[in-house]
Order: structure tokens, then sequence, then C-alpha cells
């Protein structure tokens, strides 16, 4: 893949203490990065050194064709938005301080309001609007000049159910034209849409890869073995020469070196007289690695 962007020893200072701490990372075209970690790990900041808003105390970033500023689009965490203006009006406001010419920019804004599902509601006053029409409205805005890279701050934290997942479904379609990086503690969403995980803590980033490498490292696979009631689940374990720890009705082995395969587990099971509900291969979520992650530092 093509590498858009180039972040080299990114580092921020704020009266002697280090926000950001030297952190190093590359983004590809067309492809979506979480930036994950908890509340205070550098995020942020993080984000708005990208933009500019902040400057560096030391470290570059650099956009490998075409000017940076002109090239991101970015949507923070708390967008402010002018009530009195309509959808259409905000968007056309936006391109052309992005650069788009006075001529274009209704169009594009129109244009823009409809890919991001706001087509009926161009000309309602954003006063109106709920809060996922606004944070639609703020992505509109973010990308209405057509970026290189779209940054957007938790854009889903404040949502319901119902409007995360309209939001989510939009960044699917729009990593088809865009690089997205986007900060998160919903890890359920990143470990969903994400290419490229970047884990900081602390203002350092402790772990950098995609999904599978990072499942790789810190993953203790293991089969999950659903039997009818708990009784039978700990007869199970008391009889079984396999490494288990029995949770309710479930029973969970272990996967050392690919031992046990599921042939194997399954030719011991025949051997007890129970009925077995469910026997799957199971890896751990995002959030459980993230806390592996976390007890390395």
């Amino acid at each position: 893949m093509t590498t858009l962007l180039q972040v080299t020893s990114l580092t921020k200072q704020f009266a002697g203490k280090v926000v950001v701490d030297g952190i190093d990372f590359t983004l590809a075209e067309n492809t979506s990065t979480a930036l994950i970690g908890p509340n205070g790990a550098g995020k942020t900041t993080t984000l708005s050194m990208l933009t500019g808003l902040l400057k560096p105390t030391y470290g570059s970033v650099k956009m490998m064709e075409g000017d940076l500023r002109a090239n991101i689009g970015f949507l923070p965490q708390f967008p402010q938005f002018h009530p009195w203006l309509s959808a259409l009006e905000f968007t056309e406001m936006a391109a052309k301080l992005n650069g788009v010419p006075a001529k274009k920019a209704k169009v594009e804004a129109q244009k823009t309001l409809e890919f991001v599902g706001l087509g009926n509601d161009v000309n309602k006053k954003i006063a109106t609007f709920s809060g996922g029409m606004k944070q639609r409205l703020g992505i509109s805005q973010a990308i209405v000049h057509k970026p290189k890279l779209l940054l957007l701050d938790e854009p889903v934290s404040a949502l319901d159910p119902v409007g995360r997942r309209e939001v989510l479904d939009l960044l699917k379609d729009l990593q088809q034209e865009t690089t997205i990086l986007y900060s998160t503690h919903i890890l359920n969403d990143a470990e969903e849409m994400t290419d490229q995980l970047l884990f900081l803590r602390d203002g350092k980033l402790v772990e950098y890869g995609t999904l599978h490498e990072v499942r790789e490292r810190f993953d203790e696979p293991n089969y999950v073995v659903e039997f009818n009631t708990e009784k039978e689940a700990e007869q199970f374990i008391l009889q079984s020469e396999h490494i288990g720890k029995a949770k309710g009705r479930y029973v969970y082995i272990e996967i050392i070196d690919e031992k046990p395969s599921m042939q194997e587990l399954l030719h011991h099971l025949s051997k007890f007289p129970y009925k077995i509900r469910k026997v799957a291969r199971q890896t751990a979520s995002l959030e459980e690695i993230f806390m592996k992650v976390a007890r390395k530092i």
C-alpha cells in the first residue's frame, strides 16, 4: 500500500510535562486507523498536532504528496455549529474556507450533504438537528473539500446506538475514498472497521499494527464448550485430561501450540455422556487485548 502520511518522533510538552512522547507511525492510503487508549493517553493532543491546531514540541508530520494542511479534514470531539444556519449554508461556508471556489462551493456542499444522508435536510436549521444529524453534518464539513486524510476525535462517543451505527456505516463508505484516522475508547467499534491500531498510554505508542498482527502478539486462543448445565461443565473439568476452566455451563480450554486440535477435542468430548450445545474456537476481543497491552507497561 502507498504511504500517505509519515509521523516521526512526534512530541508535545505542556509546562514541562510530556503529553505525547516521541511517537512514530505511518498511514497508508484508503485505510482506517484507530487511535485508542484511556482518557488522558494523548489521543486528542496527537490529532491536534496533525491538524496544525497545536505545534509539536519536537518531531514532524509529513504528507507524502501535496500540502498537509490543504489535504486534511477534521471533526473535533465537540464540534461547534452556528444553529441559525441551514445545513447547506454551513457546509457551503466550510467548503469556501477550505479552498473550494465560490462558484462550486454550493454544488459541492449539496453533493456532500446527500452523501452523508442529509439530502432531505439541507434547508433545515441546525438548531433542529438531532445528535446523529449534527455528527453527519460535522463529517460533511470535514470532507466537502475532498481531503486525502480525515481526522476524527471520538466520532461516535456521544451518540445513541442507532446514531453510532449510522455514523460507523458512513465511515466505512468514506474509507473507499479517503484515509481515516480516528480516536476512540469504544473498542468494539475499532474492532469492526479498523485496518490498523495505534495504542497510546501515558503519551507513548505502546502497540502499533494491524488487528491481526496485534492479535498474534497478545492473543491466547481457546475453545469454548457449552454444556446443558453447570454441573455437567464441572464434571467435564474433573474428568478431562485437558486443562480448562468452567464458568457456569461453559468450559474454556486453552490452545497451546495448536493443541488440542478441534478434531482431538471433539473426539474427547464424544467419550462423555453429555449433550454438547456448542463447541467453538474463540479469540480475545480487542478490549481483552488492550488490557494485556496496558499491563505490559
